[in-house]
């Protein structure tokens, strides 16, 4: 799932945390790669940020099913600079729940997913 915005990223990430934040998902976790690979290898690369972005009440209900799920979670949201534009991609939650194979886990990735997908489309529309 992706999707391209004509905008820097500081803006688009601001803009996706609220897309993130209506469909009920939190950040817990904050990743600038950008700022990581300057400070330990002295590296310079184009901003590349990782979202770990979390819906409670979906977590609850997966860790209910399978509490191994954990080891998959959050769901990552990766911004990456593309010259003046911005690259959102979040990863499906199908991907996940492919891994521990079972099938309980399969109308919370559905719900995961279209929440993700709706958050994107947020992004673009209008």
């Amino acid at each position: 799932m992706a999707v391209r915005l004509d905008a820097p990223i500081e803006q688009a990430e601001d803009r996706v945390r609220a897309a993130l934040a209506e469909q009920g998902f939190g950040v817990l976790t904050e990743i600038d790669v950008q700022a990581t690979l300057r400070e330990k290898l002295g590296e310079e690369t184009q901003p590349y940020r990782i979202l770990g972005a979390c819906n409670p009440q979906l977590a609850h209900r997966a860790l209910g099913v399978d509490n191994r799920i954990g080891l998959l979670l959050p769901c990552n949201v990766v911004l990456r600079s593309e010259g003046e534009a911005t690259v959102v991609e979040a990863l499906d939650p199908q991907v996940m729940v492919s891994v521990p194979d079972e099938p309980k886990l399969q109308p919370i990735a559905d719900e995961a997913g279209r929440r993700l997908r709706d958050a994107l489309r947020t992004l673009t529309a209008g």
